[in-house]
């Protein structure tokens, strides 16, 4: 399930490892390569709504749907090789974002069905995956340092690689359910409820930081240790670098999971929006000649800003009634994806007129907000419904 995970959501960040590339080769700016980025946010957003609201998990097997969209997202991230106009390119984009909105859900539901206990260390190697996968094209692009081409092709491939591994290689679980078919009015329910309202509030804060910090962090790794080979003439550092800050989030993802059944979910989410949201403060600001000061601490930022990721998610399904769960983590999803789009495109704006220091430091409000949020669930009732007791 983790392979294949990781292998489809390799399509997700391929624009932005390559930016060099397409700013030279299409013309294209730094803005309009944020805008690729928010295209694949806001598809990822409207293929998740679609998904829900037509009920499609329900009439076709999830690892069918996790396979026909992996493939399909893989196809259309291949158009970013012909195409030349900006326009073409967001659409291209926004195509691709809505086919892995058939790509992650699924896969929550598909490993959900396998786990009754234990389900925050399942879900949070899941997101771990899902981590290594968007940091991949980083780590092609380090490999194939003068060929972009060959990055979109291999993420391709992997996508629908992942596609074909789930649906022949993995099977339903037996605790797979049904899901419940769409119904806005229990929407409501998150908003008015304390403990999913705080659940949803940790999440917005926690997303508000993670997607843009993902999208502009091989930009900044750039910046710091400039466009050089690490091994002879390739192995390019800076991508090589930007992969590593996605694998050690991914490995901190999986042992999150295993410390939020020991010590609860809002302590675990607390801890590491706190030390994400600390680096974020200060790192922009670091002279680049700290270069090892800084890829120290730009790995510890990348470790601490996703390991809380499935925690979110995995709170809200324990606060939440069953009856309108899945209607409840469409919308969780949906709305942090949305948010994501506002720093996405706001960073690279902050950084033009202020610099790095003030572009990261905008980050750490989201980390700000949620830690107060989960500070204040970890003291309601509620929180004994997280992580049997343990909050």
């Amino acid at each position: 399930m983790s392979v294949a995970t990781f292998f489809a959501l390799s399509v997700w960040f391929s624009t932005n490892a390559i930016a060099g590339a397409l700013e030279a080769e299409k013309s294209l700016g730094e803005s309009s390569i944020a805008l690729l980025t928010v295209a694949v946010q806001l598809g990822f957003v409207f293929g998740t709504l679609v998904i829900a609201i037509t009920n499609l998990s329900d009439l076709i097997n999830a690892r069918t749907l996790f396979a026909v969209s992996a493939t399909l997202a893989g196809v259309t991230n291949l158009l970013v090789i012909p195409l030349d106009s900006t326009p073409a390119l967001i659409a291209a984009r926004f195509t691709t974002g809505a086919f892995l909105g058939g790509v992650y859900p699924p896969a929550m539901k598909v490993i959900s069905g396998w786990y009754s206990t234990g389900r925050g260390f399942a879900l949070g190697t899941m997101v771990g995956a899902l981590t290594l996968g968007s940091g991949s094209p980083h780590l092609l692009r380090s490999v194939f340092v003068d060929n972009w081409q060959a990055v979109i092709v291999g993420n391709s491939i992997l996508a629908v690689t992942g596609g074909i591994i789930l649906k022949y290689l993995v099977s339903d679980g037996p605790h797979d359910v049904r899901g419940a078919r769409f119904n806005p009015r229990f929407i409501l329910g998150a908003v008015t409820e304390r403990g999913p309202r705080l659940a949803l509030t940790g999440y917005l804060g926690h997303q508000w930081e993670l997607y843009a910090m993902w999208a502009w962090i091989g930009s900044f790794m750039v910046y710091v240790v400039g466009e050089r080979p690490l091994v002879g003439d390739g192995l390019e550092l800076a991508s090589a670098l930007t992969f590593l800050v996605f694998a050690i989030g991914a490995v901190a993802c999986s042992y999150a999971g295993v410390w939020s059944e020991k010590i609860g979910r809002t302590a675990v989410t607390s801890i590491a929006m706190i030390i994400s949201g600390g680096v974020a403060s200060f790192i922009g600001f670091l002279p680049p000649e700290a270069t090892v000061l800084i890829v120290i601490l730009v790995m510890i930022w990348g470790a601490s800003v996703v390991a809380d990721s499935a925690q979110f998610s995995t709170a809200m399904t324990e606060l939440s009634d069953p009856v309108y769960r899945g209607t409840v983590l469409t919308f969780q999803t949906g709305l942090g994806f949305a948010l994501t789009t506002v720093t996405i495109w706001l960073l690279p704006i902050v950084r033009e007129s202020s610099g790095w220091g003030w572009a990261f430091a905008m980050l750490a409000l989201g980390p700000l907000v949620g830690t107060i949020a989960m500070l204040r669930l970890r003291s309601l009732p509620e929180a004994a419904h997280l992580a049997a007791g343990k909050k």
